[in-house]
């Protein structure tokens, strides 16, 4: 089966402001996610595990280049991709969940504009943001559509914004850490929606996060990075109870 996500031996390096000089953030990471499946990178603050998903979805901060290796999207190769290019794959071919729900919804715009927001963008029907909002769980989701952000709960943000990230349809979702941001109780919640997304839509999701739990509960695939390197990857099950390294 293709891979919906292909990195194959990436590195990235940040310039420094002061002189110029690359300073490594990536090295030689390889990973794959397949459809219907979850594939969780785990590393500590400063692993380059959200530089790899940067990378993924084109977004790496302009001090930041890809300087070896390539990504493939659905079987095209997208590493010399432009903005624009990347904007036309962002929503519908990758969604994107970003860390923090509380900074990452408008504040000036109801919860039901900013899901609408991407399908509006490219001319789509807006109508059906009220079954999206349901579709992420969303109790009396009328309602919650015409409220705005400061109204809602951290829980309820993150499946608004979960709604907007599947709101054209993706293959693939890249999750950065989601939940750090949230208690133990809402966390669950939100993990098993996405649980719930990957098996009935067959969506394949990359998922960010320092929680091995997390991981060794939810994940198919591990990828376990340490200093911008791979440290172990394979099986969930094999990565976390046979491990090769400390």
């Amino acid at each position: 089966m293709c891979a919906l996500l292909s990195v194959r031996d990436l590195s990235v390096s940040y310039r420094s402001p002061s002189d110029g000089a690359a300073v490594p953030a990536v090295r030689g990471v390889s990973l794959e996610v397949h459809p219907g499946s979850m594939t969780c990178v785990v590393g500590e603050s400063g692993s380059g595990k959200s530089t790899t998903a940067l990378a993924s979805v084109g977004l790496l901060p302009p001090p930041a280049r890809v300087d070896a290796g390539s990504i493939w999207l659905g079987g095209r190769e997208v590493t010399g991709y432009t903005e624009k290019q990347w904007r036309a794959l962002r929503g519908t071919t990758v969604g994107l969940v970003p860390q923090d729900p509380h900074n990452s919804l408008n504040p000036l715009k109801t919860i039901g504009a900013s899901v609408a927001e991407p399908l509006a963008m490219r001319g789509r029907d807006t109508s059906g943001v009220i079954d999206l909002l349901a579709a992420a769980g969303i109790d009396d989701p009328a309602r919650r559509a015409r409220q705005y952000p400061h109204e809602l709960s951290g829980g309820l943000k993150q499946r608004a914004l979960i709604a907007a990230a599947l709101a054209l349809e993706p293959e693939l979702l890249i999750a950065d850490e989601p939940t750090s941001a949230l208690d133990v109780t809402v966390q669950k919640i939100i993990l098993d929606l996405l649980d719930s997304v990957r098996r009935e839509r067959g969506i394949g999701i990359l998922f960010i996060t320092h929680d091995l739990a997390v991981a060794g509960d939810r994940a198919d695939r591990v990828v376990v990075m340490q200093r911008g390197r791979v440290q172990e990857e394979g099986l969930a099950a094999t990565v976390l109870t046979e491990p090769r390294s400390e």
